[in-house]
């Protein structure tokens, strides 16, 4: 069974798409709050009033550039939006934020959340979810795809049904530095590239591990989507090799899980713009004879990045943002879901998620301070634009050869085909089956040992958005070893 034009006419133009919807984005933020802090205000006035720290640090780190910085360190509280209501005691509920100090830098600290499984046990897998832009913070999740809450029109929180802390321990983290309520005091602590990403995820979880030791047995599965195609396979190469050289706490990587992501810019971005042409978005002859010289470019500049890295890999950045001429052509289109037209600035309204996360009480229940929330950070996106367009997928072979398992879900599939490992030819080969959620056809599967390809039906971007049923029991099979079993269907009731 193949994969028809019309099924993959409900998906979108994620990655080109990408480029011009964080700008969107930024504007947008913008536009939401008149007051615009430098990083060493921010952190100077979360430093004054943040409630996390503990009254005697042990460990004062004094320079010219930070206060009072624990380096290494994390600082939990528990937490609750909820109160004491309905027996939804801080204590019982299992929700933690936190902050964890980089010690490579003069002042950063990274933000995260923690909610345990509701299934009240320890011993639910952990997994840890990295958001896209670069510089899109993990609130964007946590309140609208996969997380325990949504927001209701009235700004008060409702559970979330489907979201992912159902089946397991769940870590959401604003990452890279700047990110969300992560912060910097000094620009250049802000990274441009996976090596630096990776270590600072490394050593964060490191830590995390060691604050929560009743985990660190648990089985381990990084999750993500959209420029997380980058950061998933960084992390679990690096907690990889970690593993190998025996340093530190063993973490027990099972598989990283990436939702449209950008891994192999050079194969993926003329697929974008043939798909365009296929989808009818774009029909006039001259309009893609333009374009397929524009993708022709993006596609030199590419090659010369793999081969020549740093300041090519910014070159081939600016010949690849081509989203601005598609959107030219094919008018309002949405570019998180080609199937509806884009509403407003974002083509999705998330203000109540940044009128919710600045209401003073919010900030006080997580520890922040006054330090303002913004959906996404532009002095992150524009440091890792020489990252954009490394390929990603070189990271991947090794960990299927080592048994680590690999899920890509939605998108185009041609990356995944191409991929070069032992296995090649018997996933090519592999024939695709239906995905049943409620025992009704929810995608097409394609796996082969630890590579999975599951094309969602009906959905857009942002998968557990569009899809949340399906999303979270595609993630209890994979967990479970039975996404393949396609008559086997889990209870998420």
């Amino acid at each position: 069974m193949g994969f028809s034009k019309t099924f993959r006419s409900l998906l979108l133009l994620f990655i080109l798409c990408s480029l011009y919807t964080i700008s969107r984005i930024i504007q947008y933020q913008r536009f939401l709050s008149t007051t615009n802090f430098s990083p060493n205000q921010r952190g100077e006035r979360l430093i004054r009033s943040l409630n996390l720290f503990p009254k005697d640090p042990v460990t004062i780190v004094h320079d010219d550039h930070s206060v009072d910085f624990v380096p290494g360190k994390i600082v939990e509280k528990k937490f609750s939006f909820f109160g004491d209501s309905d027996g939804l005691s801080v204590e019982n509920l299992g929700h933690y934020a936190g902050y964890y100090s980089l010690p490579r830098s003069k002042a950063a600290r990274l933000f995260y959340f923690f909610f345990k499984s509701r299934n009240s046990t320890n011993d639910d897998p952990v997994v840890i979810w990295l958001a896209g832009g670069p510089g899109c913070g993990s609130e964007i999740a946590v309140f609208y795809e996969n997380g325990p809450f949504l927001i209701a029109n009235n700004m008060s929180l409702v559970w979330n049904d489907y979201g992912w802390d159902k089946a397991s321990n769940i870590i959401f983290i604003d990452q890279p530095i700047g990110t969300g309520f992560s912060y910097a005091n000094d620009v250049n602590d802000i990274p441009h590239d996976q090596g630096v990403v990776s270590n600072d995820l490394y050593h964060f979880l490191q830590e995390f591990f060691k604050h929560h030791p009743e985990f660190i047995k648990n089985d381990f599965y990084i999750t993500g989507e959209s420029y997380a195609g980058h950061f998933a396979p960084a992390l679990a190469s690096r907690i990889h090799q970690g593993n190998k050289d025996n340093k530190g706490i063993t973490i027990n990587l099972i598989g990283f899980a990436v939702g449209n992501g950008l891994i192999n810019p050079r194969i993926q971005y003329p697929t974008y713009m043939q798909y365009t042409f296929d989808m009818k978005l774009i029909t006039k002859e001259e309009d893609q004879e333009h374009l397929n010289k524009l993708i022709l470019q993006c596609e030199d500049g590419i090659k010369i990045c793999e081969n020549e890295g740093k300041e090519s890999c910014l070159l081939a950045f600016k010949q690849c943002d081509i989203m601005n001429n598609i959107l030219a052509i094919a008018g309002n289109i949405n570019y998180f879901d080609i199937r509806k037209t884009c509403d407003g600035p974002l083509c999705y309204d998330f203000s109540k998620m940044h009128t919710f996360l600045n209401q003073k009480k919010v900030r006080d229940a997580l520890g922040v301070g006054d330090l303002e929330f913004f959906i996404c950070s532009d002095k992150v996106y524009d440091a890792m634009k020489e990252d954009w367009m490394r390929n990603l997928e070189a990271d991947i072979p090794a960990l299927l050869e080592d048994g680590i398992k690999v899920l890509v879900y939605a998108g185009i599939s041609n990356w995944v085909h191409a991929m070069e490992w032992s296995g090649q030819n018997q996933f090519v080969a592999s024939k695709s089956v239906q995905f049943l959620v409620d025992g009704r056809k929810a995608g097409l599967l394609k796996s082969y040992g630890p590579l999975s390809f599951l094309k969602v039906n009906g959905a857009g971007h942002m998968v557990p958005m569009d899809q949340p049923k399906a999303a979270l029991q595609m993630l209890v099979n994979w967990m479970q070893g039975t996404l393949n079993e396609t008559t086997f269907n889990v209870s998420l009731s």
